[in-house]
């Protein structure tokens, strides 16, 4: 294993990541949809949940905490809406089913919702937008997590860091996706601290003294803990508006849970009030929007693609080189990262190592 780190072709990557699903028995064609998923995110320049988070979902599956195979249950159906039960399967392949039947629906109705229940991580948020995006619908996704923020005036983590993830199309080659935790930062980006050493920034996150932490490590060993919290969007207390990241994130935690009747806050602990580990239950809920139902789809491209770039075009700050939108950075990531490759630390080295090792991956050979 190298002790720099090393650059792995997008290929390779994907291909290493499909065959590791297939390994813990995903059926092939649903290896190819995870591991699809989890390369957009780091070809996106996303590294919380890209490779990153592979081993999360090889020890989940060899523990039992999630199924390899995914049984998609729709429970209850409306012509616009939809009920399902991921049984505890792969959450990508659950994503991707959701997003699409909520898509179908739009296509033939104008709008198309579908809740989620019993589901595990499903990778990016964005990923789902985008679907709709390139069927020429608006996307939206949600979902809750293992508790994490802490309320405001609380330093007890309860809501999950609850993104939001709103895409539409522009005129543009890039298209608005807007893809965001509810936290101030997530917990993904404390992993991915705690994988390079590196500390946190100050006011990201707070011990039960309502004290900051810094040590990304020990962030994350409190979250299980009941120990460390982060703090949702906004900071805490009152003066940064912190109360609107919480009320945000709760938001989304109604949208994951109660729609669909499925567990939330530390009901999406993975630990039993035996202290035994469990699968998570997560929930998710997905909306697609069929733009020609409102006005002509060129139209509406034209006119977002309007409102990004006069955003873009507006009053730079002194010293700032330039104003992006929504999505762009991960746009021109997805640009660089074709030709030049993912970039791979060396704990991270190790794990794939581990993986490739349990596997007989022997056909993969990394530069590290």
């Amino acid at each position: 294993m190298s002790t720099e780190t090393r650059v792995v072709p997008v290929e390779t990557l994907e291909a290493f990541m499909r065959d590791v699903f297939i390994g813990c028995g995903v059926p092939k064609d649903e290896a190819a949809v995870c591991a699809e998923v989890l390369i957009t995110s780091d070809r996106r320049g996303i590294q919380s949940h890209g490779i990153g988070r592979l081993k999360l979902y090889f020890d989940r599956i060899r523990k039992g905490i999630q199924l390899p195979t995914t049984n998609f249950e729709i429970v209850r159906e409306s012509p616009t809406t939809a009920v399902v039960d991921g049984h505890h399967g792969m959450g990508q392949v659950i994503g991707v089913k959701s997003m699409t039947l909520a898509i179908e629906k739009a296509r033939k109705f104008g709008m198309g919702a579908v809740a989620v229940r019993n589901s595990t991580h499903f990778g990016i948020a964005g990923y789902y937008p985008l679907m709709a995006i390139k069927a020429g619908m608006i996307g939206m996704a949600f979902t809750n997590a293992r508790p994490s923020i802490a309320p405001t005036f609380g330093v007890q983590p309860m809501l999950g860091t609850n993104p939001i993830a709103f895409g539409a199309p522009t005129d543009e080659e890039c298209p608005f996706l807007f893809d965001a935790a509810t936290s101030i930062t997530q917990r993904g980006k404390f992993e991915v601290l705690a994988r390079e050493g590196k500390p946190a920034k100050p006011g990201w996150a707070i011990n039960n003294r309502n004290e900051t932490m810094t040590d990304a490590e020990q962030v994350l060993q409190g979250f299980a803990k009941d120990t460390a919290a982060l703090l949702p969007l906004g900071g805490a207390g009152e003066d940064l508006a912190g109360y609107k990241g919480y009320g945000l994130a709760t938001i989304v935690e109604i949208l994951s849970a109660s729609l669909q009747q499925g567990k939330f806050l530390w009901g999406l602990s993975g630990i039993s009030p035996e202290g035994k580990t469990q699968p998570n239950y997560l929930g998710h809920f997905f909306m697609a929007i069929q733009i020609e139902a409102f006005c002509p789809l060129d139209e509406f491209k034209h006119s977002t693609g309007e409102i990004v770039r006069q955003l873009r075009a507006s009053r730079k700050a002194p010293g700032a080189v330039r104003i992006y939108s929504a999505g762009e950075k991960e746009y021109i990531s997805e640009k660089e990262t074709a030709s030049k490759g993912i970039p791979i630390v060396p704990s991270l080295q190790k794990d794939i190592l581990e993986m490739q090792q349990v596997l007989n991956l022997n056909q993969y050979h990394f530069p590290f």
